[in-house]
């Protein structure tokens, strides 16, 4: 098969046939011509004296048997999983039995796209991606909390468009939002989050007090640092400024429009908005909102985290952290 890198064409190898075998012309005079190796040409036109023209056409570069290779079944057995559980290589693992790196191969061979451009209702790719290989973690726990707000439309009781379709009578449409209060922290990937009905400087001091409580119980008593975008409420609140110093918090902030450096509650919103605000179509909201709680536990005790090799947050944690 032609790659990448390939300087022979079908129509390439043609001509070289031509010149060297019907023009009869030295070998190394057309490779120089056409910009090939000797030997390239000499591999093509040996090909030709074989199997004619049929030897110059595009055939698999892989071998012809591959022994080692996962059985058929097996694939389609962790391509099922994918597509039963959207979730990623370790949890297919878990659930397959079949190691996570070999999920992986077999989600790239057959073109499976990544979960992060995926709708989390359907399954179908419905975005691009952007990959960064900058990366870092603090040493300890409590070196430093990100904490972000996610947004999410109310559902009206009965369920929304996503459970009935986009029909004027069950959109929801000026039932409001609900403002989703993240923390996460950044060694142990620690996960806390509220549902609260606002975003207001007083409201995320508040959340921040709840979370360094919440932390100090799985063994995080000290918070060093808190990071967070540049938003008003984290920025100019009084409340919020002074929540940070009474837990003797430095308050940092996010480069300005640059979401990523945020990158770990970007992560956790983007996992909740996928494995529990959208996972299944909720009859109201007060059902979303009491799957939180159960879908928290799981993320911190039993999901395998890929930053974490495969292990959940809980693993990072001592009772003297």
């Amino acid at each position: 098969m032609s790659h990448a890198n390939a300087r022979l064409t079908l129509h390439g190898r043609c001509l070289l046939v031509r010149r060297v075998v019907f023009d009869g012309r030295p070998v190394a005079h057309v490779a120089a011509e056409l910009g090939i190796s000797r030997q390239c040409a000499h591999r093509w036109v040996g090909r030709y004296r074989r199997q004619g023209w049929d030897g110059l056409a595009e055939r698999r570069s892989g071998p012809r048997t591959s022994p080692s290779r996962t059985p058929a079944a097996v694939e389609e057995r962790v391509l099922a999983a994918r597509r039963e559980m959207r979730a990623g290589p370790d949890h297919i693992a878990a659930a397959t039995g079949v190691p996570a790196r070999t999920v992986t191969r077999i989600l790239r061979r057959h073109g499976v796209p990544a979960l992060a451009a995926c709708d989390p209702l359907t399954g179908t790719q419905i975005r691009a991606t952007r990959h960064s290989d900058r990366r870092y973690e603090h040493p300890k726990p409590g070196a430093m909390i990100h904490l972000d707000v996610k947004k999410l439309g109310r559902i009206p009781d009965g369920g929304g468009w996503r459970m009935h379709g986009r029909s004027e009578a069950v959109r929801g449409r000026g039932i409001g939002y609900d403002f989703v209060h993240t923390a996460i922290d950044d060694h142990t990937r620690l996960a806390y989050a509220e549902v609260l009905p606002d975003e207001k400087g007083t409201t995320c001091a508040a959340f921040l007090t709840h979370a360094a409580a919440f932390f100090a119980a799985h063994g995080i008593t000290r918070i060093q640092r808190v990071l967070t975008d540049n938003a008003r409420n984290y920025r100019s609140s009084h409340a919020f400024q002074q929540a940070c110093a009474d837990l003797g918090a430095h308050q940092k902030f996010t480069r300005p429009r640059c979401p990523w450096t945020n990158g770990k509650a970007e992560r956790l919103n983007r996992t909740l908005a996928t494995e529990w605000a959208y996972r299944r179509p909720y009859t109201s909201n007060q059902q979303r909102t009491d799957a939180l709680g159960p879908w928290l536990e799981h993320y911190n005790t039993q999901r395998p985290h890929f930053a974490l090799g495969g292990k959940p947050p809980i693993t990072r944690l001592s009772p003297r952290s």
